[in-house]
């Protein structure tokens, strides 16, 4: 039976949380095959992809843009370098670990975005091109609304104690 304290929580359907995993799990699903057919796991594409529109980056911004933490960063470097995908860039800063994508790591990027366009396209035309660019622009308001936001007053102040004796 529900708990009365959750009367005004909304609905599981209305969750936003889970309305964007469900719809980050079922896009993933419609590009996943065209990844995995390439020896290549989400992650190791997402550096690929970040990699392809600039001549080189750093750990750190490739780390931020794709949404992968450094340890598994480090994994996907070693990887992706002894697959000769990518290359260490010479930095003047040794702090900074710069990578680029060799040429046959641009080749394969270009493979896989070849093969998976269509269904890029199948979902753009189901869906609405107009409303996958205005979803896609509304998506990224909405990561740079919650990173701006304040931090909530309940959490910037511990609570008003009642003085001793008050009721």
């Amino acid at each position: 039976m529900p708990n009365n304290r959750n009367k005004e929580l909304r609905k599981f359907e209305k969750s936003l949380p889970i309305a964007l995993l469900r719809a980050r799990e079922a896009t993933t699903r419609l590009f996943k095959p065209f990844i995995e057919s390439h020896d290549l796991t989400m992650p190791q594409w997402r550096v690929l992809r970040a990699l392809a529109e600039a001549d080189a980056l750093d750990a750190k911004t490739l780390a931020e843009r794709c949404v992968i933490l450094p340890p598994s960063l480090t994994r996907i470097f070693r990887c992706l370098t002894q697959r000769g995908l990518i290359a260490q860039v010479e930095c003047n800063d040794a702090r900074r670990h710069m990578v680029r994508l060799t040429d046959a790591g641009r080749t394969l990027f270009e493979d896989v975005v070849q093969e998976s366009e269509p269904s890029y396209i199948r979902l753009a035309d189901a869906f609405g091109p107009e409303r996958l660019d205005s979803l896609l622009d509304l998506l990224n308001e909405l990561r740079d609304t919650v990173q701006t936001m304040d931090t909530p007053a309940e959490e910037q102040s511990p609570p008003l104690r009642k003085a001793a004796g008050a009721r």
